[in-house]
């Protein structure tokens, strides 16, 4: 007879690890299954952001950054550093000792909350009453059953690849690959110019690769406040990122010594591109292969995706899917905010998730952060608004930290004033945005940011004089 659970949680990423310990909070009994395995054999619960996503990359950001300020930054603080060299295995190491302290932290976290873990792979078996049976397969092939009267669904994504260019891991990289890296390549192409692009061609071109960006778009982060994504640009230039804009590309070739990419540019020339490496960056699609949703009736569409309505709910009773396997931005925290809402939910409470006031992070050098609507997206909407910024040049925190690019920006309602939008480019836009996060999740006006008092000095204070800006009252710009 199958073990039965309250909840049973499919996939312990950030939506279906945080979705599990809430339904525990609240007194039920839940149990999570994910197959993922680390390197030593043991599970590896986090899913794509903690194994190879968001921590990693973070990880290997850090470390290439502290590499570049030793050899170009140090001089200019009265530190004298000769011959500084890069241990890349090393680097890696600790990126997965980064990684395996946040698998673990998981573990203890569902031993703490009473959370049963099952390490397989869960699929769909039957109805079964009132619940559903789920068989989950163990590494060594071996199955159980398992009965939850609740099933959430929370399976996250794979790396989309180019038609007929799978991945390799070796020469075509997904982000799995492209954080794995021993040796830092001569020539590193990359195709899209998203997040993932961007940051991992930032790590590997500080380290010394030469690294070419092909994007399809013929505008650079078209997601991004124009400003912002000018400012941005600019800066990346600077640091010898090439980013070619409008391509589209055609054979891609892949032997021994690297890959050859023919494309057309923006003026509809052929070019063609010799690299070592290749990260292709293009997207992801919902991993729901394997699920066995037929069983039950799921419905899944032609992309993958598990279809729910804005409460999560499947159209089957008491079955959630959440994170990237449904829609809304794929994001880490969207996904933690859809885990809390339907653990609220299945007790009857009311969950609450608002796309408008998620953040969007981009933790490039500069780093470009977002919350609500862009200027663009105001004027297209018709929408009267005014918009004030402030650059970090002028902002005495950001002089004494030597990282004066960029600027916050904040777009208000013409008649209301209620904070509509806010885009930073520059030092720590990842910390800063949450101010603005807060601000328009209270429906804050740019006067209220204004008559805070913010700590001197503090980068922080830019989000303070660009919200004065509104109204056209800087004092230190």
């Amino acid at each position: 007879m199958s073990k039965q659970f309250d909840v049973v949680v499919i996939g312990g990423g950030p939506g279906g690890y945080i979705a599990a310990i809430r339904a525990a909070q609240l007194g039920k009994t839940v149990a999570c299954v994910d197959a993922a395995t680390g390197k030593d054999g043991k599970p590896a619960l986090g899913g794509t952001c903690t194994n190879v996503g968001c921590i990693p990359s973070k990880a290997l950001l850090q470390s290439s950054e502290h590499f570049e300020h030793a050899n170009l930054h140090f001089a200019e603080h009265g530190i004298s550093a000769k011959d500084v060299k890069m241990d890349v295995s090393k680097m890696i190491s600790r990126k997965d000792g980064v990684v395996k302290q946040n698998n673990d932290g998981i573990l203890y976290l569902f031993k703490k909350n009473k959370v049963t873990f099952i390490h397989g792979r869960a699929a769909f078996a039957k109805t079964d009453g009132g619940g559903y049976t789920l068989a989950v397969t163990a590494n060594d092939k071996s199955v159980q059953e398992i009965t939850g009267t609740h099933i959430v669904v929370a399976t996250g994504s794979n790396a989309r690849a180019l038609p007929g260019v799978p991945f390799d891991e070796q020469t075509v990289l997904s982000n799995d690959g492209a954080l794995a890296l021993t040796v830092v390549p001569k020539k590193l192409a990359l195709i899209g110019s998203g997040v993932i692009g961007l940051e991992m061609g930032s790590v590997w071109r500080r380290l010394g690769a030469e690294v070419t960006i092909l994007e399809g778009m013929p505008t650079f982060l078209a997601a991004v406040d124009e400003q912002i994504a000018k400012e941005a640009k600019k800066a990346f230039d600077k640091q010898g990122l090439k980013i070619e804009l409008g391509v589209k590309v055609g054979d891609v070739k892949v032997s021994k010594k690297g890959v050859n990419i023919a494309y057309t540019n923006a003026k509809g020339e052929a070019q063609t591109l010799d690299a070592d490496k290749l990260i292709v960056s293009i997207g992801r699609v919902p991993n729901t292969d394997g699920l066995n949703a037929q069983a039950v009736g799921l419905a899944v569409d032609e992309r993958g995706m598990i279809t729910v309505d804005g409460d999560c709910k499947t159209n089957l009773p008491n079955v959630w899917a959440i994170g990237d396997v449904v829609r809304g931005p794929m994001l880490a925290h969207k996904a933690e905010e859809e885990g809390v809402a339907v653990a609220e939910r299945i007790v009857g409470q009311h969950g609450h998730v608002d796309f408008g006031t998620t953040p969007w992070i981009i933790y490039t050098h500069p780093e470009i952060a977002w919350v609500g609507r862009t200027e663009q997206q105001l004027k297209a909407d018709g929408v009267a608004y005014k918009a004030g910024s402030f650059p970090f040049l002028a902002n005495g925190r950001a002089r004494a930290l030597g990282d004066t690019t960029g600027m916050v920006k904040i777009l208000a309602d013409a008649t209301t004033d209620e904070v509509l939008g806010a885009h930073i480019v520059g030092p720590q836009a990842s910390e800063l945005i949450a101010e603005c996060v807060m601000a328009m999740a209270f429906r804050a006006s740019s006067e209220d940011i204004a008559r805070i008092c913010h700590g001197h000095p503090t980068l922080s204070e830019s989000t303070k004089e660009a919200a004065l800006a509104v109204d056209k009252r800087t004092l230190n710009f």
